[in-house]
Parts: structure tokens; C-alpha cells; sequence
């Protein structure tokens, strides 16, 4: 039984609740609804995907006793940093196709909607999340006491193994809970997907008060939704940030 089914039924709610009405998809707008919410919750995960495996590695660098590479890594930092999330995803969307050699450019302006505004979505999201976390981590990274780093030097480790076995683990604990602030920013920064054709969440609100008039109900519900996955976050990081908690390095823990 569908979700518009299960709620909808006359049994259950008066059909002409305004969420039971047919939008112009053809589905009704909580159908709409709760299909925005598998686009929100997908967009999100693959771009903290991105974010977090890239912020990693550029943190690293940040911490680079290569100038290069430190060089490098705060370019990028930076770039993506003071670009204002709006401005980078209509460069993802507009000026990158135009920009890759014309094969390349044209698979990208060709490829099936809803995937043709999600990958550059994803990217322009990650990205800029990236150099978030890459700041983080490098903060985490140079807050740990240099001693520890004397000792892996001391027991013969090399520096890639120094960042794995010793750094690296201390560091990710100390920085879990601005991760958690990253992880929601994350969610609710999606929002601007819409702006490129995405029916996420904010998506579905605007198309239900464009087509119904009814503003209140529409984004009223997208608030709802918000609060409701970012709680849901909160619980699942507060209980990730307890189970890797290491006394004296998180306050309040141990």
C-alpha cells in the first residue's frame, strides 16, 4: 500500500485535504512529498560522501610539511570557501558542460532528468563541504599534543603510517561533533538544488504553492521534514560521538 493510498483513503482523511490533491506530476502532493524526501536524503549522502573523502585528503595536505602541496590544498580551501554554495552550483550547471571538451559537455547536457541537475548538485555541494571539513581536520590534526607525534617518530613510523595509526584516529574523534554541524548544514544547504529543477523537499514546497496557492501548508510541511531528518542525525551522531569518545580529548565525555 502506497503512502498516498494509506493516507488518503477516505476511510482515513476527507479527499479534498489540500496534501491529497493531485499535483501537476500527476501524483498528489504527499505522494510528492515523500518522493522529495528520497531525493533530499540521496543528494545528501552521496555529497557528504564526496565531501568527506575529499575534506580528508586536503586536510592532510593542509598539514603537509610539503610547501607545495600545504600551498595547494589552501588554494583550494579557499576557492571554494568564498565562492558564495548559489553562485558554484549554477557554475557546475551552466559554465562546466560549456567548459569540457564538447563530447564530454554534451553527455552532461544529455543526461536524463532528474540526473542531469543531481550530479551537478552532488558536486557542487561536496565540494564546498570538502573544504569545510578539510579546515576541521587540519585544526584537529594540529590541537593534538606534539608528543604524539614525537612518539610515532620515536617508534620508527612513517609519516603515512604517523596520519594513520596515531594522528588521523585522534583527530576524527575530536572533530565528530563539528562534523555533525557539517552533516546538517549539508542537508539543509540541498535546498538550493532546487533553484536547478531538483524536487527535493523545497522543491515540492514551491511547486505545491505555486500550483494550490497555499503557502503556509506547503513550506510548513517542508519544515517539518527538516526538523524531523536533522533530529534524526542529531541522535545517530550523538550516539557515533559517544561510542568513539576518547577521555579527555571530547568535553564532557569519558
Amino acid at each position: 500500500m502506497s503512502i498516498s493510498t494509506l493516507f488518503c483513503d477516505p476511510a482515513n482523511l476527507d479527499n479534498a485535504s489540500l496534501f491529497c490533491q493531485m499535483s501537476p506530476s500527476g501524483n498528489s502532493y504527499l505522494a510528492a512529498f515523500v518522493e522529495a524526501v528520497g531525493w533530499t536524503l540521496q543528494l545528501s549522502a552521496v555529497a557528504w560522501v564526496l565531501a568527506f573523502v575529499t575534506g580528508i585528503m586536503v586536510g592532510i595536505g593542509l598539514t603537509s610539511q610539503n610547501r607545495l602541496v600545504s600551498k595547494l590544498c589552501s588554494a583550494y580551501v579557499e576557492l571554494f570557501r568564498n565562492i558564495p554554495l548559489l553562485v558554484q552550483l549554477f557554475l557546475w550547471y551552466f559554465v562546466v558542460p560549456q567548459v569540457l571538451p564538447e563530447s564530454m559537455g554534451k553527455a552532461i547536457i544529455n543526461m536524463q532528468y532528474p540526473y542531469s541537475v543531481f550530479w551537478p548538485a552532488v558536486l557542487c555541494l561536496g565540494l564546498f563541504t570538502s573544504s569545510r571539513i578539510a579546515i576541521q581536520l587540519s585544526s584537529g590534526i594540529r590541537s593534538l599534543p606534539r608528543g604524539q607525534s614525537m612518539a610515532a617518530t620515536a617508534l620508527g613510523l612513517t609519516r603515512f603510517q604517523m596520519y594513520k595509526y596515531v594522528l588521523l584516529p585522534m583527530a576524527m574523534r575530536i572533530i565528530t561533533p563539528p562534523l555533525t554541524s557539517e552533516m546538517l548544514n549539508l542537508l539543509k544547504n540541498s535546498s538550493v538544488a532546487y533553484t536547478i529543477g531538483l524536487l527535493e523537499i523545497t522543491g515540492a514546497a514551491a511547486s505545491m504553492q505555486e500550483s494550490t496557492f497555499q503557502t503556509f501548508p506547503a513550506y510548513l510541511a517542508a519544515t517539518a521534514l527538516y526538523v524531523i531528518i536533522n533530529l534524526l542525525i542529531l541522535v545517530i551522531m550523538s550516539a557515533v560521538e559517544r561510542f568513539f569518545s576518547v577521555p579527555g580529548f571530547i568535553s564532557g565525555k569519558g
